[in-house]
């Protein structure tokens, strides 16, 4: 059996712990099994990622689906303030989701969340798609046909819906339900997530909005 030699320990460990290369990716690069990859590693104290630490690294390693565009513009400035700030109180954030999940019942404000998307991000129109949270007295082909028209987007991106079967008659009726603008990719959440982050130590202090260019 093939065997990776002993004087290329530092190029295993660089390969495996810097580079995050999987034991398979390091067995190809060498010319040798597995086997013998898991055989080098034990030998020489190598400690193996756990499941976790494996999808962390893959995931980190992983292309994103998207691209940050690199405007300098006063309106892509202009825009990412407003949609991180759209974001903090109307996104879900929570960073074990998986991407971004915008929801508003206010047809402008989701017009304005949906251009900063489309002003700073490049986006994969397959990961991208949008839904109504209804409720079952309403016409859910209309209220679609409604948003599609307000964003601009094929009504066939719309997708797995939710209608309210038990409508409170008494309550507050929002006549176009509730949007949802969601893109599937954890690094884009990530990135509003860390937008968000910027805006809020650059304005904020102590709890209270500040200007820092004061202090």
């Amino acid at each position: 059996m093939a065997r990776i030699a002993d004087v290329r320990i530092r190029e295993v460990r660089r390969l495996y712990d810097v580079k995050g290369w999987s034991m398979r990716e390091i067995g190809e690069y060498f010319g040798v099994s597995l086997d013998a990859v898991t055989y080098f590693m034990r030998k020489h104290d190598i400690a193996r990622r756990t499941t976790t630490e494996s999808n962390r690294v893959q995931f980190e390693r992983k292309s994103p689906s998207f691209i940050v565009r690199r405007s300098c513009s006063v309106h892509a400035r202009d825009m990412s303030l407003i949609g991180a700030m759209l974001y903090w109180a109307e996104g879900h954030k929570r960073d074990t989701a998986n991407g971004i999940d915008f929801a508003n019942s206010d047809p402008d404000m989701a017009f304005l969340f949906f251009h900063f998307m489309k002003t700073r991000y490049i986006l994969d129109q397959e990961r991208l798609y949008f839904s109504v949270y209804h409720y079952s007295d309403q016409d859910l082909d209309a209220i679609t046909r409604f948003w599609a028209k307000k964003l601009g987007v094929p009504v066939s991106a719309f997708r797995n819906s939710y209608k309210n079967m038990n409508p409170n008659m008494c309550a507050r009726k929002l006549p176009y339900g509730v949007l949802h603008i969601r893109y599937n990719d954890k690094k884009i959440l990530r990135d509003m997530l860390n937008l968000i982050e910027f805006y809020k130590s650059s304005y904020c202090v102590g709890g209270g909005a500040v200007n820092r260019t004061r202090l």
